[in-house]
């Protein structure tokens, strides 16, 4: 097992939360998100990043069930997980973080269905970070599956168009 692990740390609300590194792909400024109707409240809409249409969703509707206000802060990370691409809306990406093994502490909350993405805390000296499992987040999102489908017709739709 690894000493340490590099995560990505961000705020969502008043909070620091992180996502392992081999989980990102990019972390990209807000721009150009194109909403779809019909879908669950948490996904903001489509977004294009580096020709891939990936749906992007709201971390803090998820978490806090309010929407997440604009600013010049506001990133989206690019996850890669085994289902599906998407972009997560932060309130910050703050930095790229080492963080060692033996400070993770399990949380009594991973058994509660509703955070079961949440798989540890990080005990930093001041900080507490709240560390996310993109893969088990995307499973336990309610309507993600939907969103797979309309993902996978957009492309099938595109790639005949093409041909």
């Amino acid at each position: 097992m690894q000493d340490s692990s590099k995560f990505v740390v961000f705020t969502v609300g008043d909070e620091e939360y992180a996502i392992p590194i081999e989980s990102v792909l990019s972390i990209e400024k807000l721009e150009g998100i194109t909403p779809i109707p019909h879908l669950p409240t948490y996904v903001k809409g489509i977004m294009k990043v580096r020709g891939e249409l990936i749906p992007t969703i709201d971390t803090e509707t998820i978490l806090y069930d309010r929407a997440m206000e604009a600013s010049d802060s506001v990133r989206v990370i690019v996850l890669r997980t085994d289902e599906i691409s998407l972009g997560v809306l932060v309130k910050e990406a703050k930095e790229i973080l080492d963080i060692p093994a033996e400070v993770i502490k399990q949380v009594g909350l991973v058994a509660y269905q509703k955070t079961s993405y949440f798989t540890g805390v990080a005990n930093l000296d001041s900080r507490l970070i709240t560390i996310i499992s993109p893969t088990v987040m995307v499973k336990t999102l309610e309507g993600i599956k939907e969103i797979q489908e309309y993902m996978e017709s957009q492309l099938q739709e595109a790639d005949s168009k093409s041909h």
